[in-house]
C-alpha cells in the first residue's frame, strides 16, 4: 500500500466564471491562495462541485495546470478523473500530463447502472492504467450506483495504487462497516461536510469539503479538533456550522456554496447549465445564517 500524501480538511475546489460565462481564473487564484494561507491541507480540484461535466478538455487541463504552478508543491492535489466509459477513463489517465497531481479522484461509473462486478473491472482497469493514488468516490444520489464495502475492499486487496474512498452516500452505517473492513493504510474519508465528526469518530482521516470553500478556517477547526481527539469540540463547532452545512444543499450542491462564495464577494453566483444559482430565499437564509456565526 502506498504512503497517503491527503490526511484531513481537504476542499473540493469550486469553478468561478465570469458574468458572461466564462472560467474566471483571478477568483480562482484568488480561492487557492486563501486555501495556503488559511492552513487547508489539501485540495481536490475538477470534482463534482468543479461543475466538472460542464467544462471543456481544455479548460479542466488549464484549471489543473494553473492551480498545480500557484500551488508549487506547498499541499497535495487531488484530481478528479472518472467517468462511465471505462476506456476513456485509462486514456485519460495515460494520456493526460498530470505531473504536479498527487492522486486521482475517481468516481463510481454513472448512468449505465453496472452491477457491483462491473464496478470492479472498472477500478482495476482504472489503477493499471497510472501509478499515481487512486481515491474511490462513492456518491449513489448523482451515480446511480453504490459501491458497496465488499466491492471497495476486494479492489482495495488487489490494486495497491487504490489507497482511499470519498463516502458521500449518506449512508453512515454503511460508511462504518468500510471502515470496519478496509484493510491497514486505506483511507475514508467524509464526502458530506454534516457527516464528518461521525465518519472522523469511526476511523475516517478526514473530509472532502464543500463548505470549507467559503469557511476554510472554520472547517479545518472542526476537523483538527477530530484528530486530536478533542470530539466534544468538534461536535461543538459542528452543532455551531450545521444549519449552513444544510443551507448549502437546499437547491444542490455548488449552487449553495457559489451563493455562500457570492455572499462574501469571492465569485459571480453564476453556473453553467444544467445548473442554475440557488433561489432567492435559499439566497436570504444565508444571509440570515452567517450573521449566527
Amino acid at each position: 500500500m502506498m504512503q497517503n500524501k491527503f490526511k484531513g480538511m481537504g476542499v473540493a475546489l469550486v469553478t468561478p466564471f465570469t458574468a458572461d460565462g466564462n472560467v474566471d481564473y483571478v477568483a480562482l487564484e484568488k480561492l487557492v491562495q486563501m486555501h495556503l494561507d488559511c492552513g487547508t491541507d489539501f485540495l481536490c480540484v475538477l470534482g463534482t462541485t468543479a461543475e466538472t461535466p460542464t467544462l471543456t478538455i481544455e479548460e479542466k487541463r488549464e484549471i489543473r495546470k494553473r492551480v498545480i504552478k500557484q500551488v508549487d508543491g506547498r499541499m497535495p492535489i487531488m484530481v478528479g478523473i472518472g467517468g462511465n466509459c471505462t476506456r476513456a477513463v485509462v486514456e485519460e489517465l495515460q494520456n493526460e500530463d498530470l505531473t504536479g497531481v498527487d492522486g486521482i479522484l475517481s468516481v463510481a461509473p454513472y448512468y449505465n447502472k453496472p452491477v457491483q462486478e462491473g464496478i470492479y473491472q472498472h477500478y482495476k482497469a482504472v489503477a493499471q492504467a497510472t501509478d499515481l493514488p487512486i481515491y474511490m468516490y462513492n456518491v449513489p444520489g448523482r451515480t446511480g450506483v453504490n459501491i458497496l464495502p465488499s466491492t471497495v475492499v476486494r479492489v482495495a486487496n488487489e490494486c495497491p495504487n487504490i489507497v482511499g474512498f470519498k463516502a458521500a452516500s449518506g449512508n453512515l452505517a454503511q460508511t462504518k462497516e468500510l471502515i470496519d473492513m478496509a484493510p491497514a493504510n486505506f483511507d475514508v474519508f467524509s464526502g458530506d461536510d454534516s457527516l464528518t465528526v461521525d465518519i472522523m469518530e469511526a476511523g475516517g482521516v478526514g473530509v472532502i469539503s464543500v463548505f470549507g470553500n467559503a469557511y476554510p478556517q472554520e472547517m479545518t477547526a472542526l476537523v483538527r479538533a477530530m484528530q486530536e481527539g478533542r470530539v466534544s469540540d468538534a461536535r461543538n463547532q459542528h452543532d455551531r456550522l450545521n444549519e449552513l452545512f444544510q443551507l448549502i444543499f437546499v437547491d444542490g450542491n455548488p449552487s449553495g456554496i457559489k451563493a455562500l462564495l457570492n455572499i462574501h464577494g469571492k465569485v459571480d453566483n453564476v453556473l453553467r447549465l444544467p445548473l442554475v444559482p440557488a433561489c432567492d430565499d435559499t439566497y436570504s437564509d444565508l444571509q440570515q445564517a452567517i450573521t449566527m456565526l
